[in-house]
């Protein structure tokens, strides 16, 4: 069954590349980025590792741990480690889940039916400290994935969690937000005391509440 916004991310134990986990004691009350691979040495996903360990510093910020699934085991994990080390001038800092059994992948509806019964597709999944799952992301083989949209999606994520707004098209960090229909014209004004721009009546904008 596939995963949808709102459910519980399903709970696992596995090695890594670092290590057994238990996915939700290791998630403890940070949000999380769970994303997928078919394969070691595979060079799309060499470079998304890559780029994932050098924006390790952009998550930490964000109360938030990243994990890699691959379906090869932990000794091929560590050797590819070397290998995106080398490629992508950077180091891996954080664990690579080893699925051989794909428990992992079939878990969380990884695998691609019309590809083959083992071929696992390039999700993502960003998990709340609630454990829900709060986006899904599923990508191409030949398409690598943009992690600066991975972390844009968060900062609004955790923006949206704690106020009543919502971000909208392309929205980066200190841009104005949306007031959300719930939030009633006559109450704005204690709600966001920075002000507020009445464009259309469904359409208030405010400066982002959390600078």
């Amino acid at each position: 069954m596939a995963i949808r916004l709102g459910d519980i991310a399903p709970d696992f134990q596995a090695a890594t590349s670092e290590g057994d986990i238990q996915f939700h004691k290791w998630l403890g009350d940070c949000w999380g980025v769970l994303f997928s691979h078919p394969a070691d040495f595979t060079p799309v996903c060499t470079t998304e590792l890559g780029a994932v360990a050098k924006l390790r510093a952009e998550f930490d910020k964000r109360n938030t741990k990243v994990v890699a699934l691959s379906v090869d085991p932990v000794e091929s994990h560590k050797q590819w480690i070397g290998d995106i080390n080398e490629t992508q001038h950077t180091v891996v800092n954080f664990p690579i889940i080893a699925d051989p059994k794909f428990d992992v992948a079939k878990l969380y509806d990884m695998i691609h039916p019309e590809v083959s019964d083992k071929f696992t597709v390039r999700s993502v999944f960003v998990i709340g400290p609630d454990k829900k799952v709060k986006l899904t992301i599923t990508y191409p083989a030949a398409t690598g994935r943009n992690f600066d949209e991975i972390l844009r999606v968060i900062d609004s994520l955790q923006l949206t969690a704690k106020y009543s707004v919502a971000t909208p098209a392309d929205w980066k960090q200190g841009q104005d937000v949306i007031i959300t229909a719930a939030v009633k014209d006559e109450d704005i004004a204690a709600k966001f005391p920075k002000g507020h721009k009445r464009i259309k009546p469904y359409l208030r904008t405010t400066p982002q509440p959390n600078l």
